[in-house]
């Protein structure tokens, strides 16, 4: 790209010259460097509540010496992980070609020591450390690929804190997190008793319907016990739930001809619009009750020309709900809604053949209750409260709705850093207390795969 993105964005900030220490203040809060909780107020371990079985277990992970030695390498080592920001940014990987963005990422997993680095058949990048007990496994994952399908000419923009260029944030710094966790456990040398998976996976975005995750968790595959993704949102934000989403392509077709001479043929396009006016009539009674549930029209197109009674006529449907039941219903009144108007077109044509639907699933992201009294939830809500911060539960579409609506154990917590304008060519990400969230993210991977004694 040549011209930088957000520069409005930039007009408006106040150019720092030195980083802030934020994590080095976090680790004093927390009790490392001075030996000592520094203030009683923010003495989270100290004051915690002794009959929480799950505070108590995250204060003792955050206590263990490997484990500060840890914390302190991801501080120092912070600058690295800003380099590999970069490199990986400007490395594509646009939906279904993640194949160069993989290379770059299996290279640099592998130089950090953390365990052997493989490459699967559908392209997620896997490195596997073993466990001192073993029989469990405990996979962090963050998508390599963007929604963008640019395949070249992407460059890294930086003032100050803050990086622009597309996907810089969403998620080329959740795999960066992956790296910082990789070298700070192969650093310190902290063990645990589960094995552990850090992979960077494939197919999160858009039409890519998670199938880097589906493959993790397709029959015969070797079981993952717990799942952390990471991913988007503040560092407080703590996804428990999967909100589902089912995508369709309609086609309606036709014979098409001259507006003026074939004039009566069925139109495609009018069908559409019928289409879309049942519809959404009908959903409305739907989504006015029960769970969140949402609908939306996203692209349309076909026709040849201003004169011409189309041949074909195409749009793409969303529809999504945290509750199964809500996307069953919703997905039911779309379909009697797309019959009804096929129906319709057909009964007030006066001419020609009768139009053709095809209805063309594009993707189905399984919903998901979740579970907030699951240990891993339970255990990442006891760290966020450790760290200082107020847990904000949510339910979401992310790589974890897979092992959620298999029963696995799932959450997704945040890569770090502040995301602007995610999915556009003017995205950004801020270095804003950055290695909080690393620290955060391994401590809660250390609860779950426990640390060993």
């Amino acid at each position: 790209m040549n011209e930088f993105p957000g520069t409005a964005y930039f007009a408006m900030m106040r150019p720092r010259s030195i980083r802030r220490a934020t994590v080095g203040l976090a680790m004093l809060m927390l009790g490392f460097g001075s030996g000592a909780f520094a203030n009683d107020s923010v003495d989270h371990c100290r004051n915690a509540d002794t009959d929480d079985a799950y505070m108590r277990e995250i204060c003792d992970v955050i206590a263990r010496p490997k484990v500060a030695d840890a914390f302190a390498y991801i501080e120092r080592n912070h600058e690295r992980g800003l380099e590999d920001l970069i490199a990986l940014t400007e490395t594509p990987a646009p939906p279904f070609n993640e194949e160069a963005r993989a290379a770059l990422f299996a290279e640099m997993m592998d130089e950090t020591g953390f365990g052997p680095v493989t490459t699967d058949e559908i392209g997620n990048v896997i490195a596997r450390r073993e466990g001192s007990v073993g029989g469990r496994v405990v996979a962090v994952v963050a998508h390599l690929d963007t929604v963008f399908p640019m395949t070249s000419g992407i460059s890294v923009r930086q003032r100050g804190d803050t990086y622009a260029a597309p996907g810089v944030g969403d998620n080329s710094r959740g795999a960066v997190l992956l790296l910082e966790l990789a070298r700070a456990i192969a650093a310190s040398g902290v063990d645990v008793n589960a094995d552990i998976l850090l992979i960077g996976n494939v197919g999160e975005e858009g039409l890519g319907d998670l199938r880097g995750v589906r493959h993790l968790f397709r029959d015969g595959a070797e079981p993952i016990d717990a799942f952390i993704a990471i991913d988007g949102g503040r560092r407080n934000r703590l996804v428990y739930g999967a909100v589902g989403s089912l995508r369709y392509r309609v086609t309606f077709k036709g014979p098409g001809g001259h507006s003026w001479s074939a004039f009566g043929l069925g139109n495609p396009h009018h069908a559409v619009g019928r289409a879309i006016d049942e519809f959404v009539g009908a959903a409305a009674d739907v989504v006015k009750s029960g769970d969140k549930t949402t609908f939306n029209v996203g692209r349309i197109g076909g026709g040849t020309s201003i004169n011409s009674i189309p041949f074909e006529s195409w749009m793409e449907v969303d529809m999504r709900s945290g509750d199964p039941a809500k996307l069953a219903e919703i997905d039911a009144v779309f379909r009697q809604s797309m019959m009804r108007a096929l129906e319709q077109e057909n009964a007030a044509r006066n001419d020609g053949e009768a139009l053709t639907l095809d209805i063309k699933p594009v993707g189905d992201r399984p919903a998901g209750a979740g579970d907030k009294e699951a240990p891993l939830v339970q255990r990442s809500i006891a760290a966020m409260t450790a760290f200082g911060l107020e847990p904000d539960l949510r339910i979401s579409s992310t790589d974890s709705n897979i092992p959620i609506s298999l029963g696995v154990p799932a959450v997704t917590l945040s890569r770090g850093g502040v995301t602007r304008w995610a999915h556009s060519l003017a995205e950004t990400w801020t270095d804003d207390q950055t290695a909080l969230s690393t620290q955060l993210a391994l401590t809660v991977l250390m609860a779950e795969a426990s640390l060993a004694e």
